[in-house]
């Protein structure tokens, strides 16, 4: 039987989930590393954007794979396999000579080891929590975008004074040492994946209505997200930003992202959902109708920023809107589909603003169909129903 869940176990869930989840998080940095993979593989902007597609559908699979796995391997048994994913698919981008093996290595065994973490941790901490739940899920959804402001400047330094190839290597040396890391904090904190034996689970709320919208809300916050996560260096640059610009606003983009995942999360234990969301994706609004009006690098790093944010506070508000409409003992369950919408969301709007920059050069057209997004988010957004307090 796991120990009785005290604030020091309960910290030791939180480092554990900090240390799984901020290099996989490396991921939203990807944008760095496209200039460097066109330069040495010969790909398009279009196909490099693919890559990610499919890491994020991978991620996807691994979160939605995830919850069968909690009845047949412990906590530190799939957080393990989660490394040797992670790691070995960094070592195949690195050592790639084509599209096909970095598809492989980054696509696939990057994305599903992080996908299986990610709903590992958050399934482990819910069930531990007692209290400030909305702000606990805020902060583990930010790691991601923190680990990309942690990991942007030191790829782009990495690149300039050693190498793409070399890079790479280092992200999957870290990414091993840090598993390492997160399975001793995870055995400390006797992080367990469903309630202990004997309870009696709660019902889930059948609210497929409210489940649907949802799904909607984050799906259309996302696709901007993403679209300005994997691509923001390719745009500030496109909008006549220098490299120097394009790397800083890269980073400083994803630390925005990160603290918006916070306050998305923090925000739920005091204010509504549908305000939140609906108000989240007015910021992500106003951000394209700037870029829209006043083309340039500055206004685009500001607009990028505030449809970054937008994501964000959905993201986080998302992540705890399960605890309030649902039940601890299914988050795993519920999490995991509601991140179809986000595996979706990386599939189409930045598939297809890289492939409208391959054919025009640019990103007007896409930053006009995330405003639309934007704009039918708020009106789903407000149709969700008040949580119970």
């Amino acid at each position: 039987m796991s120990p009785p869940a005290g604030r020091g176990r309960v910290w030791a869930a939180i480092a554990a989930a900090t240390a799984v989840n901020l290099p996989f998080g490396s991921l939203y940095a990807f944008s760095v590393f496209l200039k460097p993979l066109e330069a040495m593989l010969g790909a398009s902007r279009a196909e490099l954007s693919f890559v990610f597609g499919l890491a994020s559908v991978f991620f996807t699979a691994g979160m939605l794979l995830a919850p069968y796995l909690f009845g047949h391997a412990s906590a530190s048994v799939l957080l393990l396999g989660c490394a040797i994913a992670g790691t070995g698919g960094v070592l195949l981008a690195a050592t790639t000579d084509g599209l096909a093996q970095l598809a492989l290595g980054y696509g696939i065994l990057f994305g599903l080891g992080g996908g299986v973490a990610y709903i590992l941790v958050q399934q482990g901490l819910n069930l531990m929590l007692t209290s400030h739940k909305g702000l606990v899920n805020g902060y583990i959804v930010s790691l991601y975008p923190a680990g990309a402001m942690i990991a942007a400047p030191l790829f782009g330094w990495g690149v300039f004074a050693f190498g793409l190839r070399e890079t790479l290597a280092g992200l999957a040396a870290t990414i091993a040492v840090t598993g390492l890391v997160t399975i001793l904090l995870a055995r400390h904190a006797g992080l367990r994946l469903a309630p202990p034996a004997g309870t009696a689970p709660p019902p889930v709320d059948p609210r497929w209505p409210v489940f649907w919208k949802l799904l909607a809300v984050f799906f259309l916050a996302a696709a901007a997200g993403l679209t300005v996560l994997s691509q923001a260096a390719g745009i500030i640059a496109a909008y006549g930003g220098a490299s120097t610009l394009a790397l800083i606003a890269t980073t400083y983009i994803a630390g925005f992202i990160a603290a918006a995942r916070l306050i998305g999360g923090w925000l739920t234990d005091r204010f509504s959902i549908p305000t939140i969301m609906a108000g989240a994706h007015v910021l992500a609004l106003l951000g394209d109708i700037a870029l829209t009006l006043w083309p340039g690098p500055i206004v685009a790093s500001v607009s990028l920023t505030m449809i970054g944010m937008g994501y964000g506070i959905i993201s986080g508000s998302t992540a705890a809107a399960v605890v309030a409409y649902w039940s601890a003992a299914v988050y795993g369950r519920i999490a995991s589909r509601l991140y179809i919408g986000w595996c979706v969301a990386a599939l189409t709007l930045p598939v297809l603003a890289g492939r409208l920059f391959d054919l025009t050069g640019g990103y007007q057209t896409a930053v006009l169909v995330a405003g639309a997004g934007n704009l039918l988010g708020i009106l789903v957004a407000l149709s969700l129903p008040r949580q119970a307090r």
